[in-house]
């Protein structure tokens, strides 16, 4: 398959970004979680865990707790400094262990990482319990990729050096914005030196991809006090950044409300500040992956992309997409087979329903053939910005442009505007689009034609 040149270009049109910057899905899925449904049972869940039965599996495993409450927050996390909610809970998350174990006894895990809350929240002694728990229930590859999230304000290099005794050699660290006046404002302040020598002592412990996360859109961030905040950035080293889209929501969460609409900055001013940061990132040695993610050039994202083996799922943009993925704890959320499942979402329905059942299951779905087609279309364009059609005619005995005549007419407006070439073999996403890859795939999402769907996702830029 040939793969484009220089994924990492990027052309900035303001125009155009203002004329496309509207809601859509960041495609972890497709269909996107608004399509599960309660319909799907457990008898469901059994079923998709038989369908590929030699795919290795990559585990996530959700802790929701957070010592302190950050306002900008939308994640599914518990506040609190009541240690006895974890014991509970971890008590219930080894049952769940056990019984979904028994599923994929005979596959090999390449892959895990926790995820929150503050997966850090839990102490040396808790977070070694967890992973003899998860190791005595699954087999894990002698290189398997572990991977954690950790929160800076509540741990010492000391938790780093455990965590890689555990086996994790992969972290995220959110940082969000060094300004302390943004910090104050989003109750989330943070040791600068602290920060610096988490991150030293992880290069010491030889954990072989750092991850940095920062938020654009907050209240009273500039261009130019965002600026501060990636030098200094960019001088730690990461292997790998994220900068996320402040997506302001404060109807759908409560924590947003203490966020003034009045300090946030203007949609123009926030546009700027993406811009600049594209800029100085890509200027600085960082490859652009697609939406918000960079990476390193020698990092494995960077170079997943260039062969053209790079996969997206509920945790982004990651080198392990043939696996299946097994979501473990409250809410997480599972890619078994052809089907997504998901947990309850509420801690103590999650509870009682593991004591009584065995499992957490909420709601889920099962793909047709049609989904399986778009979602490989998709996830080729949002992780290449690239498609070769004779791949999807070949691997579903499809004629792709027949098959696709309605996606590809809705395609031609963007066509025009040279964010993509649609070519007689192939789909080229031009450097004019690769901002804004959402909308490509939106015209291949049939689920996005009902106008009310569009309304419960984020703006794309």
């Amino acid at each position: 398959m040939a793969i484009q040149e220089n994924k990492s270009d990027i052309i900035w049109d303001q125009e155009l970004i203002q004329k496309y910057n509207y809601s859509g899905p960041r495609y972890t899925s497709y269909p996107t979680a608004l399509e599960f449904n309660e319909q799907f049972s457990e008898h469901d869940f059994l079923k998709a865990a038989q369908r590929y039965p030699n795919k290795p599996l990559s585990l996530y495993v959700h802790i929701p707790f957070c010592h302190k409450l950050c306002y900008f927050c939308g994640c599914n996390k518990i506040v609190t400094r009541h240690r006895h909610k974890v014991d509970v809970y971890l008590h219930v998350l080894k049952q769940e262990i056990i019984n979904r174990s028994a599923l994929f006894k005979h596959r090999t895990v390449t892959q895990m990482h926790w995820g929150g809350g503050t997966p850090t929240f839990l102490t040396d002694d808790e977070i070694s319990w967890l992973m003899s728990s998860l190791r005595q229930s699954f087999h894990f590859a002698d290189n398997a990729e572990l991977s954690i999230e950790i929160d800076p304000r509540e741990i010492t290099t000391g938790t780093i050096q455990h965590l890689a005794k555990e086996g994790f050699n992969r972290l995220s660290m959110g940082i969000q914005d060094f300004n302390p006046e943004i910090q104050n404002l989003i109750n989330r302040q943070q040791d600068e030196d602290l920060i610096e020598s988490l991150i030293g002592q992880a290069k010491i412990s030889r954990f072989s991809s750092i991850s940095l996360d920062l938020i654009y859109g907050l209240p009273k961030q500039t261009v130019d006090n965002f600026m501060q905040t990636l030098e200094k950035v960019v001088k730690l080293s990461p292997d790998r950044l994220s900068v996320f889209n402040y997506a302001h929501l404060p109807a759908r969460f409560a924590a947003q409300r203490k966020i003034k609409d009045d300090d946030l900055p203007s949609a123009q001013e926030k546009v700027k500040i993406l811009q600049s940061c594209i800029e100085y990132l890509t200027h600085h040695g960082y490859n652009y992956i697609g939406m918000d993610h960079f990476a390193k050039p020698t990092d494995e994202l960077a170079i997943a992309q260039q062969k053209g083996i790079l996969h997206r799922n509920f945790q982004g943009y990651t080198t392990q997409g043939e696996a299946d993925l097994l979501g473990l704890g409250v809410s997480a959320i599972s890619m078994i087979g052809d089907s997504y499942a998901q947990n309850q979402k509420e801690l103590n329905l999650y509870q009682e329903q593991v004591e009584k059942s065995g499992h957490a299951l909420w709601k889920g779905y099962t793909m047709t053939e049609d989904d399986k087609i778009r979602r490989d279309v998709i996830k080729q364009l949002i992780c290449h910005f690239y498609l070769d059609k004779s791949v999807i005619e070949e691997r579903y005995n499809i004629q792709f442009d027949q098959y696709f005549k309605e996606d590809l007419s809705l395609l031609s407006t963007l066509q025009q505007d040279g964010l993509v070439d649609n070519n007689h073999d192939s789909i080229v996403v031009s450097a004019k689009g690769r901002l804004l890859i959402r909308n490509i795939c939106m015209c291949f999402d049939i689920y996005m034609r009902k106008i009310a769907r569009q309304q419960q996702f984020s703006r794309v830029i």
